[in-house]
């Protein structure tokens, strides 16, 4: 068994806007890798990735991501499983997922105005 270590938030504007979280049995990490042409409100495309590092196998998972304005849901792999609109976002995925394994979510759609900020992202099971 892993000795518990108290998550923390990194945000480093050196890197495109990533965000890295390790928490329970998966480390996840999300980047805005497309924003809205001229920089205003439009569309983002967040990829979002994870490490399940542990001893058991899961057949689902659960995303949540927080960001620094209110966005609204567009799309994803998963299904929306909190509000669409506002500043947390709630995922599930259905994903067979081994001890050890990388895991990628694919890309997450919102729209929001410019200036947009991932502030904090965890993957549970």
């Amino acid at each position: 068994m892993r000795k518990y270590v108290k998550p923390i938030a990194v945000v480093n504007s050196n890197l495109a806007e990533g965000v890295y979280a390790a928490s329970g049995c998966y480390t996840a990490t999300a980047s805005i890798h497309q924003t809205p042409d001229g920089g205003g409100q439009g569309t983002y495309r967040i990829q979002v990735n994870g490490k399940h590092d542990a001893d058991h196998t899961k057949e689902a998972q659960t995303l949540t991501i927080t960001f620094n304005q209110s966005v609204t849901y567009e799309s994803s792999n998963g299904t929306l499983a909190s509000a669409a609109t506002g500043t947390t976002l709630v995922i599930n995925y259905t994903y067979h997922q081994n001890p050890q394994d990388n895991i990628g979510l694919g890309d997450l759609v919102v729209t929001s105005g410019a200036g947009l900020v991932i502030n904090d992202v965890k993957i549970s099971d």
